[in-house]
């Protein structure tokens, strides 16, 4: 099992950020596929048609969003982490995944780079 942990900054303000994280219609938005969330601890969520599928942990408002994801038979718990701060450009966000298979490390790490925070980024920069 291997980790991550990066950063990224994104060209909108923490609460922009957080929301389009959280709420499913924006989430839509910006992945073009169909979202399920709920900003509640102990919810599954679910996004790009199932391609990412997990449960909920935890969320501070505008700061940070914790989840559990999942990957087919694996046991372990991969938890993922975005944290949110303030910079001048607009926010830092601080990513941590723990415990990715081993065989799924490389599409996951190119994955959050590419699509997940590459399409953030894009939606913020119409």
């Amino acid at each position: 099992m291997k980790n991550i942990h990066k950063y990224y900054i994104l060209p909108a303000s923490p609460e922009e950020v957080y929301t389009a994280l959280t709420n499913p219609l924006t989430i839509e938005l910006w992945t073009d596929s169909a979202a399920i969330m709920v900003a509640e601890p102990d919810t599954e969520f679910s996004m790009w048609d199932g391609s990412i599928t997990g449960k909920n942990l935890a969320f501070e408002q505008n700061k940070r969003i914790e989840q559990e994801w999942y990957f087919g038979s694996s046991t372990e718990k991969s938890i993922v982490t975005i944290k949110l701060h303030p910079h001048k450009k607009g926010t830092s966000a601080e990513l941590s995944h723990t415990n990715i298979p081993d065989d799924d490390f490389v599409n996951i790490s190119e994955g959050w780079d590419e699509s997940y925070m590459g399409s953030l980024i894009d939606f913020f920069n119409l």
